[in-house]
């Protein structure tokens, strides 16, 4: 029998007293009790497998049964490795929001309130991935969020947040690809819009049909096209403001003291007018970062997740914030708020790259050809970004679908590919062909928003899961020097994200209720998830009648030995010369 990950404990063998239920504490010395193994039953429920007995006595040391546990949990296959998580969430988060979105921000708001909203927006994420992290490093299942905040809150909470979530998800995929087309339009062509929408939308149905490994290749690419242009534009941004570029202007600090640092919200002045334009910034900043904890839902079919979703939270979250917030601020410095050519982009919804400020930067710096390269890596951006959300939106409708919260056709599944989630995501994609008919920039403004509001929902959730969790592990007596993964700083992280995400989201849509303001377009999109999120919750809830999950009842044990068994199993590579500790710090 393997050792156990905690000393003298019974976290690696599940004992007959921790059964689904969830009852008992953490014990110093147990007894030796039937082994179970507890995996995610058709009805929704914990579903417990006896393993011991005279007849098929369990053998953990068994090869065969090793290795067809490395590789599988429930029908999904282990198949992505650590460079391909690490790449995940780039992928999902570094795109339009960056590229392009920033302008939007940095016109309304100015260079330091832009700045200071990512930077908080930052900050905020990195309490939601910790706390995500620590969940999923716990137990690292295909989609996770649904059913942690069904074990460890309610039912209807695991319901709401696994609809919520994959909608959340899958309305990027539109989004994405009516951006796509948006940044395509930046060149002449004559392609027909609908041909157009065809040629970004099936590929990404096509690659989530292949097997995990094939998307985690093509998103590994993707990625590190992305990493390498934001390290560029940083550095250009960073010589533009210096005076080395061909136009020779030293710049400095002279936007910030002309037109100045923070704006005014239109037809507000003064000290209001400042903050309010600070405070619609958020939605913008939320939106950008969006998809930031993808790679907590691809726990389930990560190699030895205990040791790379861990490394992942923690690189990929300081990679983003250090990307994000540094190049807000130095686009910031190269760019006007008050710049014609942003305005006028901005006002008459410019295609692609025309919107970015990088490129008007670089525009005005006298660099040629350089702003037609930048074009092409936001379009490819754009739809890794997309991509990543059809895969994102699959795995947790089908986690959903596992723990009974969506139909049992969503469980199917071949060759560790959930078929039936990639039809239902696929369905709602096809809101992309809206953009055939309607203005393109206009679509994107409305399911933008939607995501935007979606995701600080979600993120408030999920805070309050890790809560119940966190204390739920002091009930039982569990040390946190025992976890696979200790967040810094908590409960306190989680209590600031929850109330900053709630406060975001029900104020996001103050300019509605200015006078003469109130439209369907002013008031739907910030406000529509909210009474959905509670109708789905309170719904279920009547119908199931489910109850809150009370800490003595709480499971957190249940799926948790496979995983505390076959962490020793998984190798670890260590660099053998500078070169692989440099790739290694990389992926």
């Amino acid at each position: 029998m393997a050792q156990p990950r905690f000393q003298g404990s019974d976290l690696i063998d599940i004992e007959s007293q921790h059964t689904s239920a969830g009852q008992g504490h953490y014990d110093s010395n147990p007894g030796r009790g039937t082994t179970t193994s507890v995996g995610l039953g058709d009805n929704g429920a914990q579903a417990v497998e006896e393993k011991a007995g005279p007849a098929a006595p369990y053998n953990p040391d068994d090869p065969k049964r090793q290795v067809d546990e490395m590789r599988h949990i429930g029908t999904l296959d282990r198949k992505l490795k650590s460079r391909h998580v690490q790449f995940l969430a780039l992928s999902g988060a570094i795109g339009t929001g960056l590229f392009v979105g920033s302008g939007q921000a940095l016109s309304l708001a100015g260079p330091l309130s832009a700045f200071i909203c990512y930077a908080v927006t930052g900050f905020n994420l990195y309490c939601v991935t910790n706390s995500l992290g620590e969940m999923a490093a716990w137990l690292p299942i295909p989609g996770a969020v649904p059913i942690f905040a069904a074990r460890y809150v309610d039912p209807a909470l695991g319901f709401t947040l696994g609809w919520n979530y994959w909608y959340q998800f899958a309305i990027g995929v539109p989004i994405e690809v009516t951006v796509s087309v948006v940044i395509l339009s930046y060149w002449d062509h004559v392609v027909p819009q609908a041909a157009l929408v065809t040629i970004f939308f099936l590929p990404m149905v096509i690659i989530n049909c292949f097997p995990v490994r094939i998307y985690g290749e093509a998103e590994f690419v993707f990625g590190a096209i992305k990493l390498t242009t934001i390290i560029g534009l940083i550095i250009l941004m960073f010589l533009i403001s210096v005076g080395a570029s061909p136009s020779g202007e030293r710049i400095g600090f002279k936007y910030w003291h002309d037109p100045g640092p923070m704006n005014e919200y239109p037809g507000k002045d003064g000290a209001l007018g400042r903050f309010l334009a600070f405070f619609k910034v958020f939605i913008q900043a939320t939106f950008s970062y969006g998809g930031s904890e993808m790679v907590v839902v691809a726990s389930g079919e990560t190699e030895n997740p205990r040791r790379n979703i861990p490394k992942a939270i923690r690189r990929v979250f300081w990679r983003i914030l250090i990307f994000y917030v540094v190049a807000i601020f130095l686009v910031g410095l190269c760019t006007s708020s008050r710049d014609p050519k942003l305005l006028n982009a901005i006002d008459r919804s410019a295609a692609g790259a025309a919107q970015s400020p990088f490129v008007i930067a670089i525009d005005n710096a006298g660099i040629q050809t350089l702003p037609h390269i930048i074009n092409g890596v936001v379009l490819s951006s754009a739809w890794s970004a997309g991509n990543s959300f059809f895969y994102a939106s699959t795995r947790v409708l089908y986690a959903a679908a596992l723990d009974g919260k969506a139909p049992r056709l969503l469980r199917f599944e071949r060759f560790g590919v959930p078929y039936a989630c990639v039809a239902a995501t696929s369905a709602l994609g096809t809101l992309c062909y809206l953009s055939v008919s309607e203005s393109a920039a206009e679509v994107f403004f409305w399911i933008s928003n939607l995501s935007a509001v979606s995701t600080l929902v979600v993120w408030a959730s999920v805070c309050v899961t890790y809560l119940r969790f966190h204390y739920a592990l002091k009930h039982h007596g569990v040390p946190r020097e025992s976890l696979p993964y200790r967040a810094p700083g908590q409960p306190y992280l989680a209590y600031f994200s929850v109330v900053f995400c709630l406060t975001i989201a029900f104020f996001n849509g103050f300019d509605a209720f200015f006078d003469g303001n109130f439209s369907a377009k002013t008031f739907i999109p910030p406000y529509i998830n909210i009474p959905i999120f509670l109708s789905l919750f309170f719904g279920y809830k009547i119908v199931k009648r489910t109850k809150f999950v009370k800490l003595e009842e709480m499971d957190i044990w249940s799926g948790k030995a496979e995983i505390d068994r076959l962490e020793p199993l998984w190798p670890v590579v260590k660099p053998r010369n500078w070169l692989e500790r440099i790739w290694f710090w990389i992926a």
